[in-house]
């Protein structure tokens, strides 16, 4: 690279840098509110809080870097053109490419990073992150729920324990759920003890009853156990509907395209797998697409006394709606696989249109440039002669 490119690079860099952080640090701040409850009703301490926050955010870095880039490449644009630094570039000679070549191989290294993060960084988190909710899981009741009190861990889920033994056993235990309209049933025993099983944990109770009630209209139904075992996942929100099975997001290249026989999530909805598979290929392509825009819309040398936020909105609005587009269109290729194609197509056409743009622009200033290149000698010579016309008879009256 030349000096000027590696100098573009260097400052459209460090503004990536500040700028993914910024948006990185405020996307994780939402998710820490978001899991508040883990420290606040879960009985959980904040390291637990601070490790589920950073590992559910590379699932949004593929969303944040394109836009991250788009903002560095318009406000790096947008100084150089206000040192009148693409002025001087321009009256040189040199075209959009010079200042664009330093702008794609930073979208390049963007989209590898993306890439990175769709086929291993984010499976690999979204996997830890379900064994710590498992692990939150089983400290529900043995955190949480204090002797003599009544917790709820979630709306319509209530504990309440007289006593905890030293060897963990819960004495008194009562369960009351009324998260099922259809279904309301109370658990009564006099001992309770958790059971670690992985890949689940159990709540197992002994000497006691269950209380059903299906309608209102009819007598509840008491039923007697000596023993009774219920999986702790009944009193959490679901980590997926599927029970063991994982998400396509939590999966890696090979267990989407080489599902297990087993998987039920994949039987259910293959579409699913189809779309995922898909989005990883085409998420890296939307960086390089944003820098096109963004050099379409303000990568020529303006006067710095034209307003350039027009272009800059429009910049925006445009990377915006492609991006949403593609979000929508992945939600089209869970029902449809023959809009797959689509997913490409996308940032592949906002790439086409961008170079289309810049090369218009490109012409255009040639052309106004051709004419001048041409006259520009001629009016010099002929302004020459009119000194020479000029000084002759001053010189003749002298003598």
């Amino acid at each position: 690279m030349t000096i000027f490119e590696r100098y573009v690079f260097r400052q459209a860099g460090s503004a990536l840098l500040i700028i993914l952080l910024s948006l990185s640090s405020i996307v994780w701040v939402a998710l820490a509110l978001r899991q508040l409850n883990v420290v606040t009703s879960q009985g959980q301490d904040v390291w637990m809080l601070i490790k589920m926050t950073t590992l559910a955010l590379p699932n949004l870095m593929a969303i944040v870097a394109p836009f991250s880039l788009l903002i560095a490449s318009i406000h790096t644009l947008n100084r150089l053109n206000g040192d009148s630094e693409l002025i001087v570039l321009t009256a040189s000679g040199a075209t959009v490419w010079r200042a664009a070549r330093p702008l794609l191989l930073l979208a390049l290294l963007v989209a590898l990073g993306v890439a990175f993060v769709n086929h291993l960084a984010m499976p690999w988190s979204l996997k830890l992150l379900r064994e710590y909710i498992v692990q939150v899981r089983a400290n529900i009741l043995t955190q949480v729920i204090q002797p003599g009190a009544f917790s709820s861990p979630e709306q319509g889920l209530t504990f309440h324990i007289r006593e905890r033994a030293p060897n963990g056993e819960l004495l008194g235990l009562i369960v009351h759920d009324t998260r099922n309209k259809e279904l309301n049933q109370s658990y009564l025993a006099e001992r309770g003890l958790i059971v670690e099983r992985k890949p689940s944990n159990y709540l197992v109770m002994s000497t006691g009853h269950i209380v059903r009630r299906t309608d209102k209209d009819e007598p509840s139904q008491v039923i007697a156990f000596d023993k009774y075992a219920v999986d702790l996942d009944q009193f959490e929100k679901k980590i997926d509907e599927d029970g063991e099975d994982m998400k396509p997001r939590e999966r890696y290249f090979s267990e989407l395209v080489y599902p297990e026989a087993t998987s039920k999530a994949f039987r259910q909805g293959p579409g699913k797998f189809r779309a995922e598979l898909h989005e990883r290929f085409s998420n890296p392509l939307y960086p390089i697409a944003f820098a096109l825009i963004a050099l379409a819309a303000v990568g020529q040398a303006h006067s710095t006394r034209q307003n350039r936020v027009q272009q800059v909105a429009i910049a925006f609005v445009v990377a915006a709606a492609l991006r949403l587009g593609g979000l929508a269109m992945n939600n089209i290729v869970v029902i449809d696989a023959a809009a797959t194609p689509l997913l490409y197509a996308l940032p592949l056409s906002a790439m086409l249109a961008s170079l289309m743009l810049m090369e218009r622009a490109r012409r255009r200033l040639s052309t106004s440039r051709f004419p001048g290149i041409l006259l520009d000698p001629i009016v010099d010579a002929f302004a020459s002669i009119g000194r020479l016309l000029r000084r002759r008879p001053a010189t003749s009256g002298r003598r």
